[in-house]
């Protein structure tokens, strides 16, 4: 009889954790600007507690969907190809804030560039299990995954966004260099992305201020380093114990973005250093068991996919807290499980539901999956074939006794209904 498989707790437990803070920060930091601004004081932490419903929800359905059925051909390319299109469908809406990096529907955003952090790892993971044996292959194998990582960073920097795309980067090297990709070849390909990066930073006139504030912030407090003096500020207000919930100064129309990119200034200045650490302590809990689960996963694409899921999330969440302390130059991306806004908790949730189902079966041989399916199907088969045992004895027992004509009423008309529009 196959074991009876369980999700990692811990890991369970910090998404959670996580999410859950997060909503409380979104309300300290947004009440007094939502009321200004929106007439409620509650109108952030609202739609956040629904996005984070929502997440949940697909979640908890990701948790229970097999993640051997990704290994398909067809979902891998298919996934692929969408979410191609998704990028490029992005330049077809208004910009907001310069960048083109939603799909406007009623009532949602779409935020493509985050679904492709997931996409790329359910590539990667796939290919090179594929390529099992031959990942020292320079053409075969590491070539065909730089050009799918480099055309989906490639639309993700035209939105503008250098961030996600050096988020895709990331993932792409570290699973390569998991599935064996000689460090060689890594090498190779870092030379002209780093040479591009390098363009985008110097020859685009906007990029170039950014690095140059970061050098010295101090010297235009009131206008390019504006942003970055107001985070500081807020982080060393702070202190130890910090300023009480919901007691933050810079975030009363001194701080932008304190609700969503730089939220977790908020949480230094109200919960101070012991809070800010206890934030980055849960995290260190998910990458541990997030990389537990994923090397104790059966099969290599589990442990690739799941290698690939905690490294997009720990990255963005290094890199977010690294740009609020200024140890990195200024760059909006959202703080994971954190941060206010659905379009990134939501597939965060997803791709949590997805390294949940991996961890499900840490321990466990390709046999004991195989066993385990098994018996799912033959209790499905059991179920079906009791319902059709009971169907056809409560149908024996059925007697049809003849039922007298009621002549129809003239009175009566049958007319079409109407047609829902």
């Amino acid at each position: 009889m196959a074991k009876k498989l369980q999700a990692d707790k811990w890991l369970f437990a910090a998404t959670a954790g996580l999410a859950l803070f997060g909503i409380v920060m979104v309300y300290s930091a947004s009440a007094v600007m939502a009321e200004r601004e929106q007439g409620s004081q509650y109108y952030y932490v609202v739609k956040q507690l629904i996005w984070t419903a929502i997440g949940f929800g697909a979640m908890l359905v990701a948790m229970r969907f097999d993640y051997q059925n990704l290994r398909n051909r067809r979902i891998v390319y298919g996934l692929l190809v969408l979410t191609a299109l998704m990028l490029l469908a992005v330049f077809a809406f208004h910009p907001v804030n310069g960048a083109r990096r939603w799909i406007k529907l009623p009532g949602v955003s779409v935020q493509p560039s985050e679904i492709s952090k997931l996409v790329l790892a359910i590539f990667l993971a796939y290919f090179f299990e594929k390529r099992a044996g031959e990942e020292g292959s320079f053409w075969w194998t590491f070539v065909p995954c730089m050009v799918v990582t480099g055309v989906l960073a490639l639309l993700v920097v035209a939105e503008p966004d250098l961030g996600t795309a050096l988020m895709l980067a990331v993932v792409c090297v570290v699973v390569c260099y998991t599935a064996g990709t000689r460090p060689l070849h890594l090498g190779i390909a870092a030379a002209p992305a780093l040479f591009g990066v390098i363009v985008l930073l110097i020859f685009v006139p906007w990029r170039l201020k950014r690095m140059v504030t970061f050098l010295n912030p101090w010297a235009d407090t009131q206008g390019a380093g504006y942003q970055v003096v107001q985070s500081l500020m807020a982080i060393g207000s702070g202190g130890i114990n910090g300023l009480g919930f919901a007691q933050g100064k810079q975030k009363l129309f001194f701080l932008p973005f304190a609700h969503s990119d730089f939220i977790f200034a908020v949480v230094g200045e109200e919960l101070g250093m012991i809070g800010a650490l206890a934030v980055l302590i849960v995290f260190g809990i998910f990458l541990w068991r997030g990389v537990r689960a994923s090397l104790l996963a059966p099969d290599r694409f589990g442990m690739l996919l799941g290698i690939g899921i905690v490294t997009s999330i720990v990255a963005q969440a290094l890199f977010n807290i690294s740009v609020v302390l200024s140890l990195v130059p200024t760059k909006g991306i959202p703080l994971p499980f954190i941060s206010y806004g659905g379009s990134s908790l939501v597939p965060t949730l997803i791709s949590i539901g997805i390294l949940l189902n991996i961890s499900q079966y840490a321990g466990t041989t390709a046999s004991d999956m195989e066993e385990k399916r098994r018996g799912d199907a033959a209790t499905r088969r059991r179920g079906e074939g009791a319902t059709r045992g009971h169907g056809e004895k409560d149908k024996s027992r059925l007697v049809l006794s003849p039922r007298p004509r009621v002549p129809a009423s003239p009175r009566l008309r049958l007319s079409a209904s109407p047609r829902l529009e």
